[in-house]
C-alpha cells in the first residue's frame, strides 16, 4: 500500500501560548501532529510550569534558529517567600518548613536590584546542563550530587510590581540562559526566608510577544478551517533587524549556489524597526555580531542571509531554496 504523501512543510515562526502542565516538547509534538509534517522546532523551552510564549519554526525557519539564540526574554512571575525547594520552583520538595513571612515591598524591591546587572548565576541541579555528557536533571532525580558552575547571565530588568502576604510579583527582562527559578532561589537566600518559583509567564521572546500566540485550542479550530496561514509570520518577516538587499537573478544564482556576491550601497535598505510595547527595546543580549543582511529575489522572497567579507561583498551563510529538506531545529538555549 503506497504510503500516504506528507502535507507541504509551512516555512515559518508560530508563537504558541503555553499551557501550564505541558513540556515544549509536549507542544512542538501536538503542533507536528495538527499540520501534518515534522520539520518543527523551538527557539527555546519552557518549564511544564510554564506559560506563555514558545516560539516554534517551522519548515525552512528552523534553518534560522540560529540568529535567535541572544535574543532577550520577558517574564511576569511569582516568587513565594518562606522555603525553597528542591527544583527551585513550586513542582520540588519543599527544603523547610514554611515561615510564611510579611514582605515588605521596599525590602524586596532592594533586594531584587541586586540582581541587575551582569551577575554569576549557577544553574538548578533539575535543569538540562550536561555533566559529563548527561543532563543535571537525570543526577538530581536520583538524588545524586550534582556540582554545576555558576555561569555569567544577564539581567537588565527585576522590578517588583506588588507583594501579597508572603508572594511577591515581578517583571523580569533577561538575556539567553537566565534562570528564572535560580533568581527566585538566590533572592529568597538573600532575603533570609527562602523562596521558590510559584508562577511564571514569558510574555516576550525579542520581537515575538504574547499577544501574537495562539493557544492550542484555536490553533486546532484554525486547521479545520483552513486559516492556519494567518497564525505564521512568514520567512521574509524574520529577523526584522538584519538590512536587507534585493538582487537580480543573475546574482541570485550565485547566492544559490552560495558564492560571493557584490552589492552597492544603493542596494542595502536599513534593518526594521521593532514598535511593540511588549518587546523588549533591544532584541539581543548585546555582543559582537558580523555584519549580516537578509537577501531578497525581485519575487520579494528571502532567498538567504548573507555575511559580509569585505566591504560590499557578502558570503551566503544560510541559503533558503524551494525543494531543500529543512533542517531540524535543536532544543535551543534552556530559558526558565
Amino acid at each position: 500500500m503506497p504510503r500516504k504523501a506528507q502535507p507541504p512543510a509551512i516555512d515559518g515562526i508560530l508563537v504558541v501560548d503555553k499551557p501550564r502542565g505541558k513540556t515544549s516538547h509536549d507542544i512542538v509534538e501536538s503542533v507536528r501532529r495538527l499540520v501534518g509534517f515534522r520539520q518543527i522546532g523551538h527557539l527555546g523551552t519552557l518549564d511544564p510550569l510554564a506559560t506563555g510564549v514558545l516560539v516554534l519554526a517551522l519548515g525552512r525557519a528552523t534553518r534560522l534558529a540560529r540568529f535567535y539564540a541572544g535574543r532577550r526574554k520577558r517574564y511576569c512571575c511569582a516568587v513565594r517567600f518562606g522555603f525553597a525547594t528542591d527544583t527551585y520552583d513550586a513542582d520540588g520538595e519543599a527544603l523547610g518548613p514554611d515561615s510564611a513571612p510579611a514582605l515588605h515591598a521596599e525590602k524586596i524591591a532592594a533586594l531584587a536590584g541586586q540582581f541587575v546587572g551582569a551577575i554569576q548565576q549557577t544553574p538548578p541541579s533539575f535543569s538540562a546542563k550536561k555533566i559529563h555528557g548527561r543532563p543535571a536533571h537525570e543526577l538530581a532525580r536520583k538524588k545524586k550530587t550534582v556540582n554545576l558552575e555558576p555561569v555569567e547571565v544577564e539581567v537588565f530588568e527585576f522590578r517588583l510590581t506588588g507583594v501579597e502576604g508572603s508572594l511577591a510579583r515581578f517583571e523580569v527582562e533577561c538575556g539567553a540562559g537566565t534562570y528564572i527559578r535560580s533568581l527566585a532561589h538566590d533572592l529568597g537566600k538573600l532575603h533570609g526566608a527562602g523562596a521558590h518559583l510559584a508562577e511564571i509567564s514569558r510574555t516576550a521572546v525579542g520581537e515575538f510577544t504574547l499577544d501574537q500566540a495562539v493557544s492550542l485550542a484555536d490553533l486546532e479550530r484554525d486547521v479545520k478551517t483552513g486559516r492556519i496561514a494567518e497564525r505564521i509570520i512568514k520567512l521574509e518577516g524574520m529577523l526584522p533587524e538584519l538590512p536587507r538587499a534585493t538582487v537580480l537573478p543573475i546574482v541570485q544564482k550565485r547566492v544559490r549556489h552560495g558564492a560571493k556576491f557584490n552589492l552597492s550601497l544603493a542596494q542595502i535598505q536599513p534593518a526594521q524597526t521593532i514598535a511593540s510595547q511588549n518587546a523588549p527595546a533591544q532584541l539581543d543580549s548585546g555582543g559582537w555580531k558580523p555584519a549580516r543582511l537578509r537577501v531578497f529575489n525581485q519575487q520579494g522572497q528571502l532567498i538567504a542571509i548573507a555575511e559580509a567579507v569585505v566591504p560590499r561583498t557578502y558570503q551566503p551563510i544560510v541559503v533558503l531554496e524551494d525543494g531543500r529538506e529543512p533542517a531540524s531545529v535543536s532544543a535551543g538555549v534552556h530559558e526558565r
